[in-house]
């Protein structure tokens, strides 16, 4: 018999990663689940503009519930990407209980301010907080689970990035737009994905970038983004990107699109989904 493929998800608490992480339950996943937030009600930086720490609906222990009615074992662990140690020890935790991982999904990004100042305004501490959250502890993460996958000869890597590091700021990110610091984090965390792919090129294993399109988060809401922004922007579900994320990770037919720099899930979707895209 088999053992159950185990997923290790950053950012699990809400949005994308709690919708991944039910979306793998169901397909026969257990699931070792890191965020901040453990518990409904604690509060943690949140803030883009500027300092704000509250709290946000979503939790690990939610999330866990969600999954267990599918059937899923669920390791819930709380780390911080700013804390590259506590994730590492979370990585451990999970294949000391789980004995493997299948995939890493490199989910959660850094959330703090700088993500949206201009450039002279960003502070050095800021610009390097972002890039602890979202380069360097993610690159951490790879380097602890991938040998374990090369290993067994199989398994996925699945990074999240964003349109922002692919195209050109409309307007300043006070106006509209977008900063500096946060879209090159997310440019850099786009180049891992190629590199790996040539590097071990024969091991079987899946390596993507994913940029999920708009999706309207807890914490956007929380930081100013309004219920009219889908009148400007047509939203991307979180569970539309959970059903890309297994697709990629288990699908046969995904392997044509792993020569593909970035995976843009909002069009893959509608192309694998077409009735439901039509309903949306």
């Amino acid at each position: 018999m088999n053992p159950r493929k185990v997923a290790f998800i950053t950012g699990a608490s809400r949005g994308i990663g709690a919708a991944t992480a039910v979306a793998l339950a169901r397909a026969g996943y257990d699931l070792a689940l890191t965020a901040r937030t453990l518990q409904e009600g604690e509060a943690h930086e949140h803030g883009s503009w500027s300092s704000q720490a509250s709290a946000l609906p979503g939790s690990l222990e939610s999330t866990a519930a969600a999954a267990r009615e599918h059937g899923a074992e669920t390791l819930l662990l709380r780390s911080d990407i700013l804390d590259t140690d506590s994730v590492l020890a979370a990585a451990d935790a999970a294949l000391a209980h789980f004995g493997r991982v299948d995939m890493l999904f490199n989910n959660a990004c850094y959330q703090g301010p700088g993500n949206m100042q201009r450039v002279l305004e960003v502070t050095l501490e800021q610009a390097e907080n972002i890039y602890r959250g979202n380069v360097l502890t993610p690159l951490a993460l790879v380097q602890k689970l991938l040998p374990g996958m090369l290993a067994q000869g199989s398994g996925s890597v699945i990074n999240m990035v964003s349109g922002s590091a692919l195209a050109d700021p409309p307007a300043p990110a006070d106006q509209g737009g977008w900063s500096f610091v946060y879209p090159s984090s997310k440019a850099a965390l786009i180049r891992m994905v190629p590199s790996l792919r040539v590097e071990h090129a024969d091991s079987g294993l899946r390596f993507f970038s994913v940029e999920p399109g708009f999706v309207l988060t807890e914490v956007m809401k929380a930081n100013g983004f309004g219920e009219d922004i889908p009148t400007l922007y047509k939203p991307t579900s979180p569970e539309a990107i959970a059903e890309v994320v297994l697709w990629l990770a288990e699908s046969p037919d995904a392997l044509d699109w792993h020569d593909k720099g970035v995976i843009r899930a909002p069009q893959l979707h509608r192309k694998l989904f077409p009735a439901q895209a039509e309903k949306g």
